[in-house]
């Protein structure tokens, strides 16, 4: 058996970030992971799915401008070709991660790890013992529950594919959900969203939402909310995808993508031999992001009950799980200020609290900004803000931005609350013209 001050389970950003960090502290760090290392976000997730968004935004410029611009034709993407350049990004990636970390004397463990008792991790025919454990093994896309699901694929699944069919039903109202039917709107497939409830993107201001929602809609995307999917059936080379509202309701596809949202990715750790408690959102940490049952161990990211499921979030969690391994538990996680982005066309950007939290003290400020000149140059019809402060404090609360460069914009705002700014602060900041971010005195 092996032993190390450290070990961690999961290569991803929160991973890669508590490992170098106590290696950097002089401790003896081992990581492990079953799948290439690098995790979801740059191989399965976030940075993938931007290059295909880029794609998308490319082709939704052409399509927008070419009256204006005197183009002589529409656009559209070469799915295979995008695919291929997708690659690109990915290919050399998890070499390049696991010889960082060979190179600092950090030793790497490919294979399923599984807890054999508080302080011991089996991986194959390894056993492994580390005066701390760290759980770093993220999300995967959660358990639908319904008949037929082995006919979904997952988001992964959904960009390798070669080719794109005509018709796509996506399962759940949620940024996968949307941000994959807007890229295929633009590919030539015909997308359907089916939300179970009432409104989708349930983490962003509802106000917001319908806005993001009319413009998927004109860019040929269905919503129908009030779905609750039943069951899926295979009808030669196509699917049936059933639904209840009032009434039961057939949807027949060429494919049907899981966008029903993500849970933690932890249920091949064997934790109760570990003696590592669980909740219903995933590990169970105190204010440290330690173990409430086994002080040995401590977990980031999405693997946890703590936070948003966002990269920022599992990077502050995994520095500060760090620090508390090398210098005793003194650290907890400011979750002030923290910007979310689903990349719709346009993209629709928030932070901080929305419509469901406003109380008669904030003055909530919208503004329609589709007639701003941000939007009419590039020909959108859908633009808005909508920016909530203390009267009373003049400190920002909440921020929601639909529009061009949204992602940017938003982050601003994060900024200005996470470190205590006025909201007179960032109105009078001055910023270059013409800008979005020159949209913001008159945002607020």
């Amino acid at each position: 058996m092996k032993k190390y001050d450290v070990v961690v389970i999961g290569t991803g950003v929160a991973g890669s970030t508590v490992a170098h960090k106590c290696n950097s502290a002089g401790k003896n760090v081992a990581v492990i992971d079953h799948r290439p290392f690098g995790g979801t976000c740059p191989l399965r997730g976030c940075d993938p799915k931007k290059v295909l968004v880029g794609g998308a935004e490319l082709v939704d410029w052409n399509n927008r401008m070419k009256e204006i611009a005197g183009l002589d034709r529409d656009t559209t993407i070469n799915w295979t070709s995008l695919i291929s350049f997708k690659r690109t990004f990915i290919q050399t990636f998890p070499d390049m991660i696991e010889k960082n970390f060979t190179s600092h004397g950090i030793d790497a463990y490919h294979g399923l790890a599984c807890f054999s008792d508080e302080k011991t991790i089996e991986v194959g025919d390894d056993q492994i013992e580390g005066d701390y454990i760290v759980i770093a093994t993220g999300s995967k896309p959660r358990e639908l529950n319904i008949p037929g699901e082995e006919h979904i694929i997952k988001s992964d699944e959904f960009m390798e594919l070669e080719n794109l069919p005509d018709n796509i039903v996506f399962l759940g109202g949620g940024y996968i959900s949307f941000e994959f039917a807007n890229i295929a709107a633009r590919s030539g497939s015909k997308p359907l969203i089916l939300q179970r409830g009432e409104q989708p993107l349930k983490t962003f201001d509802s106000d917001m939402v319908d806005v993001a929602v009319e413009a998927s809609k004109d860019a040929g995307i269905d919503v129908l909310t009030g779905h609750k999917v039943t069951k899926i059936e295979k009808k030669g080379d196509q699917y049936e995808v059933t639904t209840e509202n009032e009434k039961q309701n057939t949807f027949t596809t060429d494919l049907v993508v899981h966008g029903g949202g993500r849970s933690a990715n932890i249920d091949e750790l064997g934790l109760d031999k570990g003696n590592v408690e669980v909740h219903k959102k995933g590990i169970a940490v105190n204010e440290y992001m330690q173990s409430l049952s086994n002080p040995r161990v401590y977990a980031a990211g999405d693997c946890t009950e703590e936070g948003p499921q966002l990269t920022p979030v599992a990077g502050i969690q995994a520095d500060a799980a760090a620090e508390n391994i090398i210098k005793g538990n003194n650290k907890q996680v400011d979750y002030t200020g923290v910007p979310a982005v689903v990349f719709t066309l346009p993209p629709l950007a928030s932070v901080g609290i929305t419509k469901d939290d406003v109380k008669d003290t904030h003055e909530v400020i919208y503004n329609d900004r589709s007639s701003w000149y941000s939007s009419k140059r590039l020909n959108l019809n859908h633009a808005a803000s909508k920016i909530i402060i203390d009267k009373q404090t003049d400190k920002i609360l909440g921020a929601h931005i639909l529009g061009p460069e949204a992602e940017e914009v938003i982050n601003i705002f994060a900024m200005a609350m996470r470190y205590g700014l006025n909201a007179s602060d960032v109105k009078n900041a001055l910023f270059t013209y013409p800008s979005v971010c020159s949209d913001i005195e008159h945002m607020m």
